[in-house]
Protein backbone atom coordinates (compact mmCIF):
# COMPACT_ATOMS: atom_id res chain seq x y z
CA UNK A 1 0.00 0.00 0.00
CA UNK A 2 1.32 3.36 -0.97
CA UNK A 3 0.01 5.50 2.42
CA UNK A 4 0.48 4.56 5.51
CA UNK A 5 -3.26 5.82 6.47
CA UNK A 6 -6.72 5.75 4.98
CA UNK A 7 -7.13 8.16 1.92
CA UNK A 8 -10.76 9.26 3.39
CA UNK A 9 -8.67 10.88 6.66
CA UNK A 10 -5.51 12.58 4.60
CA UNK A 11 -8.30 14.16 2.74
CA UNK A 12 -9.88 15.14 5.78
CA UNK A 13 -6.55 16.47 7.50
CA UNK A 14 -5.88 17.86 4.10
CA UNK A 15 -9.18 19.98 4.04
CA UNK A 16 -8.24 21.06 7.76
CA UNK A 17 -5.43 22.33 6.94
CA UNK A 18 -6.72 24.66 4.78
CA UNK A 19 -8.51 27.78 5.98
CA UNK A 20 -11.09 27.97 3.60
CA UNK A 21 -13.35 30.31 5.72
CA UNK A 22 -11.91 33.77 4.51
CA UNK A 23 -12.21 32.37 1.07
CA UNK A 24 -15.92 31.60 2.08
CA UNK A 25 -16.21 35.00 3.38
CA UNK A 26 -14.52 37.23 0.40
CA UNK A 27 -16.85 35.07 -1.93
CA UNK A 28 -19.64 36.24 -0.22
CA UNK A 29 -18.62 38.88 -0.34
CA UNK A 30 -18.15 39.71 -3.80
CA UNK A 31 -21.86 37.57 -4.56
CA UNK A 32 -23.30 40.52 -1.85
CA UNK A 33 -21.46 43.17 -4.16
CA UNK A 34 -22.29 41.35 -7.58
CA UNK A 35 -26.15 41.84 -6.17
CA UNK A 36 -25.85 45.26 -5.45
CA UNK A 37 -24.26 46.20 -8.34
CA UNK A 38 -26.55 44.41 -10.45
CA UNK A 39 -29.77 46.28 -8.84
CA UNK A 40 -28.13 49.58 -9.29
CA UNK A 41 -27.47 48.47 -12.97
CA UNK A 42 -31.16 47.73 -13.39
CA UNK A 43 -32.57 50.84 -11.85
CA UNK A 44 -30.52 53.23 -13.65
CA UNK A 45 -31.44 51.02 -17.24
CA UNK A 46 -35.18 51.31 -15.98
CA UNK A 47 -34.62 55.17 -15.16
CA UNK A 48 -33.06 55.77 -18.82
CA UNK A 49 -35.63 53.75 -20.28
CA UNK A 50 -38.45 56.28 -18.54
CA UNK A 51 -36.55 59.28 -20.08
CA UNK A 52 -36.33 57.80 -23.26
CA UNK A 53 -39.57 56.99 -23.44
CA UNK A 54 -40.30 60.78 -22.14
CA UNK A 55 -38.26 62.32 -24.74
CA UNK A 56 -39.79 60.34 -27.39
CA UNK A 57 -43.22 61.83 -26.83
CA UNK A 58 -41.88 64.89 -26.40
CA UNK A 59 -40.04 64.67 -29.99
CA UNK A 60 -43.30 63.03 -31.36
CA UNK A 61 -45.13 66.03 -29.63
CA UNK A 62 -43.00 68.33 -31.12
CA UNK A 63 -42.61 67.02 -34.58
CA UNK A 64 -46.06 67.30 -34.86
CA UNK A 65 -46.08 70.74 -34.01
CA UNK A 66 -43.31 71.55 -36.72
CA UNK A 67 -45.63 69.67 -39.51
CA UNK A 68 -48.62 71.60 -38.53
CA UNK A 69 -46.89 74.58 -38.38
CA UNK A 70 -45.19 73.68 -41.98
CA UNK A 71 -48.64 73.03 -43.31
CA UNK A 72 -50.85 76.18 -42.02
CA UNK A 73 -47.24 78.20 -43.18
CA UNK A 74 -47.99 80.02 -46.52
CA UNK A 75 -45.06 82.32 -48.01
CA UNK A 76 -46.74 84.57 -49.52
CA UNK A 77 -48.99 85.90 -46.65
CA UNK A 78 -45.93 86.05 -44.37
CA UNK A 79 -44.52 87.87 -47.42
CA UNK A 80 -47.52 90.40 -47.62
CA UNK A 81 -46.72 90.82 -43.65
CA UNK A 82 -43.26 91.99 -43.67
CA UNK A 83 -44.38 94.69 -46.30
CA UNK A 84 -47.09 95.78 -44.59
CA UNK A 85 -45.09 95.79 -41.23
CA UNK A 86 -42.41 97.49 -43.31
CA UNK A 87 -44.40 100.04 -44.05
CA UNK A 88 -46.03 100.81 -40.72
CA UNK A 89 -42.53 101.28 -39.79
CA UNK A 90 -41.44 103.81 -42.42
CA UNK A 91 -44.78 105.66 -41.73
CA UNK A 92 -44.25 105.42 -38.04
CA UNK A 93 -40.32 106.58 -38.51
CA UNK A 94 -41.48 109.83 -40.88
CA UNK A 95 -43.87 110.54 -38.04
CA UNK A 96 -41.17 110.78 -35.82
CA UNK A 97 -38.80 112.66 -37.97
CA UNK A 98 -42.24 115.40 -38.75
CA UNK A 99 -42.86 115.39 -34.72
CA UNK A 100 -39.45 115.60 -33.73
CA UNK A 101 -38.44 118.60 -36.48
CA UNK A 102 -41.66 120.28 -35.35
CA UNK A 103 -40.19 120.16 -31.97
CA UNK A 104 -37.46 121.77 -32.42
CA UNK A 105 -39.40 124.77 -34.21
CA UNK A 106 -41.57 124.89 -31.65
CA UNK A 107 -39.05 124.99 -29.06
CA UNK A 108 -37.23 127.96 -30.95
CA UNK A 109 -40.27 129.71 -31.34
CA UNK A 110 -40.67 129.51 -27.94
CA UNK A 111 -37.13 130.92 -27.08
CA UNK A 112 -37.95 133.66 -29.20
CA UNK A 113 -41.19 134.27 -27.42
CA UNK A 114 -39.14 134.32 -24.20
CA UNK A 115 -36.64 137.21 -25.02
CA UNK A 116 -39.38 139.05 -26.76
CA UNK A 117 -41.40 138.92 -23.54
CA UNK A 118 -38.62 139.15 -21.42
CA UNK A 119 -37.86 143.05 -23.33
CA UNK A 120 -41.82 143.70 -22.60
CA UNK A 121 -41.30 143.13 -19.00
CA UNK A 122 -38.44 144.71 -19.31
CA UNK A 123 -40.19 148.12 -21.59
CA UNK A 124 -42.66 147.86 -19.27
CA UNK A 125 -46.60 148.52 -19.92
CA UNK A 126 -45.94 152.02 -21.24
CA UNK A 127 -43.03 150.87 -23.58
CA UNK A 128 -39.59 151.89 -24.23
CA UNK A 129 -38.87 155.51 -24.23
CA UNK A 130 -39.08 155.45 -28.09
CA UNK A 131 -42.71 154.11 -27.69
CA UNK A 132 -43.70 156.96 -25.61
CA UNK A 133 -42.18 159.45 -27.88
CA UNK A 134 -44.45 157.82 -30.80
CA UNK A 135 -47.33 157.89 -29.46
CA UNK A 136 -47.43 161.25 -27.73
CA UNK A 137 -45.81 162.49 -31.15
CA UNK A 138 -49.21 160.36 -32.71
CA UNK A 139 -51.42 161.01 -29.89
CA UNK A 140 -53.36 164.61 -31.70
CA UNK A 141 -54.05 162.63 -35.33
CA UNK A 142 -55.46 159.50 -33.15
CA UNK A 143 -58.01 162.21 -31.40
CA UNK A 144 -59.33 163.70 -34.32
CA UNK A 145 -59.30 160.94 -36.13
CA UNK A 146 -61.43 159.45 -33.21
CA UNK A 147 -63.71 162.24 -33.11
CA UNK A 148 -64.12 161.78 -37.06
CA UNK A 149 -64.84 158.62 -36.72
CA UNK A 150 -67.76 159.53 -34.00
CA UNK A 151 -69.02 161.71 -36.24
CA UNK A 152 -69.39 158.91 -39.07
CA UNK A 153 -66.24 160.09 -40.84
CA UNK A 154 -63.20 158.06 -41.72
CA UNK A 155 -60.34 159.13 -42.74
CA UNK A 156 -58.11 157.35 -45.73
CA UNK A 157 -54.99 157.54 -45.25
CA UNK A 158 -52.54 157.23 -48.56
CA UNK A 159 -49.22 155.22 -48.92
CA UNK A 160 -47.47 158.12 -48.10
CA UNK A 161 -49.55 158.05 -44.81
CA UNK A 162 -51.48 161.49 -45.09
CA UNK A 163 -54.87 161.69 -45.31
CA UNK A 164 -56.46 163.30 -48.28
CA UNK A 165 -59.52 161.38 -48.67
CA UNK A 166 -62.69 161.28 -45.82
CA UNK A 167 -65.42 158.84 -46.23
CA UNK A 168 -68.89 160.05 -44.87
CA UNK A 169 -71.66 157.71 -43.49
CA UNK A 170 -75.62 158.72 -42.88
CA UNK A 171 -77.10 156.54 -41.20
CA UNK A 172 -80.48 158.95 -41.33
CA UNK A 173 -79.87 158.42 -45.20
CA UNK A 174 -78.33 155.71 -45.76
CA UNK A 175 -75.75 157.17 -48.25
CA UNK A 176 -71.89 157.08 -48.31
CA UNK A 177 -70.08 160.26 -49.37
CA UNK A 178 -66.35 160.17 -50.78
CA UNK A 179 -64.64 163.39 -50.74
CA UNK A 180 -61.05 164.00 -51.90
CA UNK A 181 -59.57 166.29 -49.83
CA UNK A 182 -57.17 169.08 -51.87
CA UNK A 183 -55.38 171.92 -50.68
CA UNK A 184 -56.37 174.23 -53.15
CA UNK A 185 -59.63 174.13 -51.18
CA UNK A 186 -59.46 175.96 -47.63
CA UNK A 187 -60.10 173.88 -43.90
CA UNK A 188 -63.19 176.11 -43.29
CA UNK A 189 -64.39 174.81 -46.63
CA UNK A 190 -64.37 171.35 -46.34
CA UNK A 191 -65.20 171.41 -42.26
CA UNK A 192 -68.32 173.15 -43.84
CA UNK A 193 -68.85 170.74 -46.57
CA UNK A 194 -68.62 167.77 -44.71
CA UNK A 195 -70.97 169.43 -41.52
CA UNK A 196 -73.84 169.69 -44.46
CA UNK A 197 -73.30 165.86 -45.54
CA UNK A 198 -73.86 164.90 -41.85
Amino acid sequence: MLLDEHPATLIHHTIGNFNIYPDKVAIGRINESLSTLQQARDLRIRESENALRKLSRNLQTLASQHNQTIASHNSTDHASQIVELDTQKFRIAKAASDLEIEGERLEQELDSLKSCLQQLDLQGVEGDDAMKAKREAEDPTLLKLKVYRCLGIDADPNPTGSYNKAIIRNAQRRDVHVVNIDTKFSRFFYADYLWQAL
